[in-house]
C-alpha cells in the first residue's frame, strides 16, 4: 500500500541570483530555478521506488503560489568578489524501479561546476551502493561511455543538477534541487 505523502515525481531544477542583500540574492535565485513561489520544505535524500522524473518545464506547471513544496536542496551563497560558488543535487536510480534510490547534496567554494556534479553523483551512487551491502570505488564502478555505474550485477543510473557562479557585487546564491510532486 502506498502512503498519500510519498512523491510520484520529481524534477530537477538550478538557479542563480545576485542581489546587494543575501535574502534577495536567495529569492533570485529561487525565482530562476522557477519555484519562487512555493513554501519549501528540505527532506533528506531518498528518492522513492516507482518516482517518475520528469521534466523540469512540466514540473514548475504543476506548482502553485503557496504551495508546500518538498525538496533535496544544495545552496551556496558569497558576498567575496570573485569567488568562485556551486551547488550540486546528484541521484542514484537503482534499474530495479520497485527499490528506493538516493539524492544527495553538495555545495562548495572554488569547485568547477564539472568537478561538482561528478562529485554529487558520487555521493548517491555510494550511498545506494551502502544500502544494497556493496562495496563502492567510484574508480572502478563508472562507465563513461554509457554513464552509469556497475553495482555487482545491479546497474545503477545517475544524473545531477549543478550551478555554479562567480561573485561580483553584493551576494550571490547558488541553488540547485529536486522538486517532489505528489
Amino acid at each position: 500500500m502506498t502512503s498519500p505523502f510519498v512523491p510520484k515525481k520529481v524534477f530537477f531544477t538550478n538557479g542563480v541570483g545576485s542581489h546587494k542583500e543575501e535574502l534577495r540574492s536567495f529569492e533570485l535565485a529561487l525565482r530562476d530555478a522557477g519555484v519562487e513561489k512555493c513554501n519549501l520544505v528540505h527532506v533528506s535524500s531518498i528518492l522513492p521506488p516507482y518516482c517518475k522524473i520528469i521534466p523540469k518545464k512540466q514540473g514548475v506547471q504543476e506548482l502553485y503560489p503557496g504551495m508546500v513544496t518538498y525538496c533535496v536542496m544544495a545552496q551556496c551563497r558569497s558576498n567575496e568578489p570573485n569567488r568562485l560558488i556551486v551547488s550540486s543535487v546528484g541521484c542514484a536510480v537503482p534499474m530495479d524501479k520497485g527499490m528506493y534510490g538516493y539524492l544527495s547534496e553538495h555545495h562548495a567554494y572554488g569547485q568547477t561546476e564539472k568537478f561538482a556534479s561528478d562529485y554529487s553523483e558520487d555521493l548517491a551512487a555510494a550511498m545506494l551502493a551502502s544500502t544494497l551491502g556493496l562495496e563502492f570505488d567510484e574508480t572502478k564502478g563508472w562507465d563513461e561511455q554509457k554513464e552509469l555505474y556497475h553495482l555487482s550485477d545491479k546497474i545503477v543510473r545517475c544524473t545531477n543538477v549543478t550551478q555554479s557562479a562567480i561573485v561580483k557585487n553584493g551576494w550571490t546564491t547558488v541553488v540547485s534541487a529536486a522538486i517532489f510532486l505528489f
